[in-house]
């Protein structure tokens, strides 16, 4: 990394943590992501970059199509593991938590969420090591009242960590 660049100063910017999910041909697959926000407000946009490894990007590709479920602040950090730092290629993330299917075929996690998103993607980005995917809002659900997880909350408090391939993985090192 750049030696001109302190990571201390990227961790002053706000981030939530999310599920990000899709489905394609009856397969299931989500993340944990923390680089999702509103662009537009008329019509809905968001913008979720993700991994171009990770194959829940693969399949945000073949769907066009992805959901976002909110994380509630007391989510364990043993279930966010489960949606970070585990691959759906080798496991099925969705045996271990419950969810709905929605009308577009895409699962939206319920456990410990707040709301839950519907996007359809208008357009793919290359950024480097990631996709950045512009969608807009179809469906927007709230599940139930309360504070979601920040970023800064999941570090300092839950004494979280980034995955190797998290456009924050850098955050590791500030402590």
């Amino acid at each position: 990394m750049n030696e001109s660049i302190d990571p201390r100063a990227l961790f002053t910017l706000s981030y939530g943590v999310y599920i990000l999910s899709t489905g394609y041909e009856g397969k299931y697959n989500g993340q944990i992501i923390n680089a999702l926000m509103q662009l537009t407000g008329d019509p809905i946009c968001v913008a979720a970059c993700l991994h171009k490894n990770n194959y829940t990007t693969e399949l945000v590709e073949k769907s066009g199509r992805f959901s976002v479920s909110v994380l509630e602040d007391s989510v364990p950090l043993q279930f966010i593991g489960i949606f970070g730092f585990r691959c759906g290629r080798e496991f099925d993330k969705f045996k271990e938590c419950s969810y709905e299917v929605r009308e577009e075929g895409l699962p939206l996690v319920v456990d410990y969420s707040l709301a839950g998103i519907e996007a359809k993607v208008l357009s793919v980005q290359d950024v480097f090591t990631h996709k950045l995917f512009v969608g807009r809002v179809e469906k927007a659900v709230l599940l139930k009242e309360g504070y979601p997880l920040t970023y800064a909350n999941y570090h300092r408090v839950k004494k979280g960590k980034s995955p190797a391939n998290a456009p924050s993985a850098i955050f590791n090192k500030v402590k």
